[in-house]
């Protein structure tokens, strides 16, 4: 707001200027349309160019300061914003570090987490590859011992099948072979034992 109102007064100021000096210059070569007197028509001119300067003079002390003002007011505000600008530049280039760092690390953070998971996947692979060894390792060993189960309740069963087979054809072939007489010969030769012993 202060420049453009510093920009409107320089301009009036220039404006103003011109038209005097436009003024000045129209005047001093307007003056000598009555004489002929060439000695008198520079004398005219001299004079007038006289207070042209003067009043060119007067006006530029006059409004010296004012646009030293402005010339030095405006070189301040252009100071002031490239100071601004370089600030504003320092503190773009401390965010952007800043957010390149936070990006940084916050890679290096998603690169570890990978690994970590990539790294647990593998324990977790192996964890379960040994579950399964464990598992296999039981189900082989427990059907291991059912078999051995029963392969010896096969071999007790098949031990009494033979053994009951067994008796049964040793008593067929007795009945067959042994007569009521070798019967009685063998009571009488146990009775005999039975009675020598004791």
């Amino acid at each position: 707001m202060k420049s453009s109102t510093r920009s409107i007064h320089f301009s009036l100021l220039l404006s103003l200027l011109f038209v005097l000096v436009s003024v000045c210059v129209a005047f001093a070569s307007g003056g000598g349309e009555g004489g002929h007197d060439s000695s008198g028509q520079w004398k005219s001119f001299a004079f007038k160019t006289l207070n042209a300067v003067l009043i060119i003079g007067f006006l530029a002390w006059m409004l010296a300061p004012k646009i030293k003002e402005f010339f030095s007011g405006r070189r301040q505000e252009i100071k002031e914003s490239l100071e601004t600008t370089a600030v504003q530049k320092a503190e773009a280039e401390k965010q952007y570090r800043e957010y390149a760092e936070k990006i940084d690390k916050a890679s290096l953070e998603i690169d570890g987490i990978f690994d970590m998971i990539k790294a647990q996947g593998v324990v977790e692979k192996q964890k379960i590859i040994e579950d399964a060894e464990k598992v296999a390792k039981k189900m082989k060993e427990d059907a291991q011992a059912r078999l051995e189960q029963e392969l010896k309740k096969a071999s007790s069963q098949l031990r009494n099948e033979a053994v009951a087979l067994s008796v049964q054809m040793a008593e067929e072939i007795l009945k067959k072979n042994v007569t009521t007489q070798d019967h009685e010969g063998m009571v009488k030769e146990y009775m005999d034992k039975v009675v020598t012993k004791n």
